[in-house]
């Protein structure tokens, strides 16, 4: 049988006919991954607690290229049917909510021993900057738990560690869009935290190149950022800027910051906070993109047009850095 390729690759590549097993690929960063995977000629299977969330991406596949299964990642049994076969792995799992030792540290190490018994051929995890087995905050205690867990059971599987992702349908941008739409004055945490907010289409990028070569990226973390730090004051006014927004923002004392995020039903958790508070860059002397071959590309490349439909009048309104132009130009 010839290797199944994708309708956007008419090419032969190492992943083609490969079964790629992806947890949590129905998630945000999850969707571009398994686009990526498909475009390679790879068979995929998205396992997750909901795998429907993926059902969007059945029209980017070839007949039989695209699998579902439910999978519960705690349960043992649940993780030896969902990596059946399975060629090659993906751990995307991340959460801020639950018992997060479990589904970001003990449960990637299961993953990977299953897939190393299997006979996998390569095992990519994703994980984060700034994991830390001593820190206050059970995300980054989890992070490095998982990532141990992993390398002790795959030696071979290539850790990727982003900065904070971004997307046209994130998360985070959005967030404070949407929140910037509406509140004339707004108060912005760490506003000097630095950090290097990084596409998602290259962090897609990044797990299917280091899945595609173990034997290059095999055995190494990678840390990925954007290439260029910004504030956090600087993005929320990166962001007014392309609503075409004058809006005041109020640079918030770390104390009322702490505490604010400790409250419950508040949009920011305690964890992000800590982790938010030193930023999030990659380090000195880290391999990065560059070393996958990668150029990452920079949020300015994207934000004024998908900040449009936070303007007063979507498409027909203006930034105001366009405004300002317009102005200059017929004074």
């Amino acid at each position: 049988m010839p290797p199944i390729k994708s309708p956007t690759s008419p090419h032969s590549t190492p992943l083609a006919n490969a079964l790629v097993t992806v947890f949590g690929g129905g998630g945000f960063i999850g969707n571009y991954a398994v686009q990526s995977l498909l475009s390679r000629g790879a068979r995929v299977r998205i396992a997750s607690r909901n795998p429907s969330s993926g059902f969007a991406l059945k029209p980017l596949a070839n007949l039989g290229q695209l699998q579902f299964a439910h999978c519960d990642i705690t349960q043992e049994d649940s993780l030896k049917a969902a990596l059946h076969e399975a060629t090659h792995v993906v751990n995307l799992v991340g959460a801020f909510a639950g018992d997060l030792t479990e589904l970001m540290g003990e449960a990637p190490g299961r993953m990977a021993a299953i897939a190393k018994a299997n006979g996998a051929k390569a095992f990519v995890h994703m994980s984060a900057i700034g994991p830390d087995a001593q820190s206050s905050a059970e995300y980054a205690r989890g992070k490095a738990l998982g990532e141990a867990r992993v390398l002790g059971a795959f030696p071979s599987a290539t850790i990727l560690r982003p900065s904070i992702v971004f997307g046209k349908d994130d998360g985070f941008l959005n967030m404070f869009g949407s929140m910037i739409e509406m509140l004339p004055v707004l108060p912005v945490f760490g506003p000097d935290a630095p950090l290097q907010l990084v596409y998602v289409d290259d962090v897609a990028e990044a797990v299917a190149v280091a899945l595609e070569n173990p034997h290059a990226h095999g055995g190494r973390t990678f840390e990925l950022g954007g290439p260029e730090q910004l504030t956090m004051m600087q993005i929320n006014q990166r962001i007014a800027a392309a609503q075409g927004r004058e809006r005041r923002f109020i640079a918030m004392p770390d104390g009322l910051s702490g505490l604010f995020a400790s409250l419950p039903g508040t949009p920011m958790s305690k964890d992000q906070w800590t982790l938010l508070k030193p930023g999030s860059t990659v380090a000195e002397g880290a391999l990065t993109f560059a070393d996958l071959g990668i150029e990452p590309r920079p949020l300015g490349l994207f934000l004024d047009k998908w900040m449009t439909r936070y303007r007063t009048f979507g498409r027909f309104g203006l930034s105001n850095e366009r405004a300002k132009q317009r102005a200059a130009s017929n004074s």
